[in-house]
């Protein structure tokens, strides 16, 4: 769904840091509900995608508002 979604609005790409990278500038790390910023921690324009949470707070998005588009 994440994959899914987000290439239908701009180019996504594997990340060296975090997990996908959108328009070459917007890092993803997609994880559980225990996930860290330790993998793009001081990576600017990086957010978490969370699984398993219902409302986000700072840079932690719920996975399941990148279903909202479609």
């Amino acid at each position: 769904m994440f994959t899914n979604q987000l290439s239908s609005i701009g180019e996504l790409t594997l990340a060296e840091h975090g997990d996908y990278l959108l328009d070459g500038k917007y890092l993803f790390e997609i994880g559980g509900p225990n996930k860290k910023f330790t993998q793009i921690a001081d990576i600017p324009d990086s957010w978490l995608a969370i699984d398993n949470i219902e409302t986000g707070f700072g840079a932690r998005i719920p996975l399941w508002l990148f279903g909202m588009p479609y």
